[in-house]
């Protein structure tokens, strides 16, 4: 029996994964499916990032993004408007440079932008004020209820067991792996644990003995209604200097976020505002203008969330069985959706043979952190 702790993407798409190759499995979702980080994710897809090992597991996952409606038969709303990237500092242009580069080693079809060929792309951004950009037409958008939903059915018809409200408490080891897993539902035999827990990855870790450095951060999300409508097939577009993303929502409307304000303060995932906070969408509108006329001042705030972001200080996750019977998929900086695909089958390699030939995992062993120097992501919304 495979005990999967955690009810989201990342612990759906594992247990879809064990369940095609015949393995009992039972996920434990402490409230509904999907109602922790992947409810409340944007949906982004994407293949453009400035490490290898992100860009290889983007291009597993999108081969199955591609496939998912009729390998699944839910049409998850999957879009390929692109992503755009923009640098207004010269440094940050030679860093999409160096990261295009990369990207086109891996065959990811990105490319290097001048401001008139960004505009071309969208003709409404402000590209005075931007050097360059990059962008890939592959890349785009889908819905994650729709996903969760895809792979939950699937594993049950499928046969494995999907338990909602049920919390785990301890994880048993006896004879050198677990031998259960006690719940608020009674306990489980277990011959594996996955941690696929995401704001939780760290306190289920601890139930092995581990000290995982993943830390939730809130993260918010606006919808703001455009004084010029935003065409559904325009680009996410990322200001890599302000920090500013926007993307196409539905009937003109748009999402943006991203990384600026002050510092992130400390966060129960269980008890934090899952609203957004009106001066933070307020200046979110204000740096959107600066980038794009959509955002004039006749844009209408329209509504808002916030949900969690699983960090490690690499902004990569650590995917590894920790010890032995205990696998960890954790950590995903907000990539955990898009990147859902291809930890589940690194999960099901793990069972199954105890290593993968997907990626190489000692660039995601949480051994790395021991080191003096760590090559993070640079490319994080």
């Amino acid at each position: 029996m495979i005990v999967i702790v955690g009810g989201g993407i990342i612990g759906l798409a594992s247990a879809h994964h064990l369940a095609e190759r015949g393995y009992d499995v039972t996920v434990c979702e402490r409230t509904n499916l999907g109602t922790g980080s992947t409810e409340r994710a944007v949906g982004g897809i994407r293949a453009q990032f400035s490490t290898p090992i992100n860009i290889k597991l983007s291009n597993y996952s999108i081969d199955v993004w591609e496939r998912f409606e009729d390998e699944f038969g839910i049409n998850i709303e999957y879009r390929q408007h692109g992503y755009m990237f923009l640098a207004a500092e010269e440094e940050t242009a030679d860093t999409i440079r160096d990261n295009v580069a990369l990207q086109q080693e891996h065959d990811v079809p990105s490319e290097y932008l001048d401001p008139d060929d960004a505009k071309a792309i969208l003709p409404e951004l402000h590209v005075d004020r931007f050097l360059g950009g990059s962008f890939s037409g592959r890349d785009g958008s889908a819905d994650p209820h729709l996903a969760v939903q895809g792979f939950s059915e699937a594993v049950r018809e499928l046969g494995g067991d999907i338990r909602k409200d049920v919390e785990v408490q301890d994880v048993v080891f006896e004879n050198g792996g677990p031998s259960r897993v006690e719940t608020s539902d009674g306990d489980i035999p277990a011959d594996y644990v996955v941690n696929a827990a995401g704001p939780w990855a760290a306190d289920i870790g601890s139930l092995a003995g581990l000290d995982l450095p993943v830390t939730p951060k809130r993260r918010q999300v606006g919808v703001v209604r455009p004084e010029i409508p935003y065409p559904e097939d325009a680009p996410m577009v990322f200001d890599m200097d302000s920090g500013i993303y926007f993307l196409p929502d539905r009937d003109g409307d748009a999402l943006m976020g991203g990384h600026f304000g002050g510092p992130d303060p400390d966060i129960d995932p269980a008890d934090y505002s899952k609203g957004y906070d009106l001066d933070w969408i307020t200046e979110a509108l204000e740096l959107a203008s600066d980038v794009s006329e959509h955002f004039g001042l006749d844009s209408e705030i329209k509504d808002g969330w916030a949900g969690l972001y699983a960090i490690t200080p690499d902004h990569k996750p650590i995917i590894e069985e920790s010890r032995p019977g205990f696998i960890n998929a954790v950590g995903f900086s907000g990539h955990g959706f898009m990147h859902s695909p291809a930890v589940g089958s690194i999960v099901a390699d793990l069972v199954e043979e105890g290593e993968t030939s997907l990626v190489d995992l000692d660039v995601l062993s949480a051994e790395r952190f021991e080191g003096a120097t760590i090559e993070g992501e640079k490319n994080v919304l």
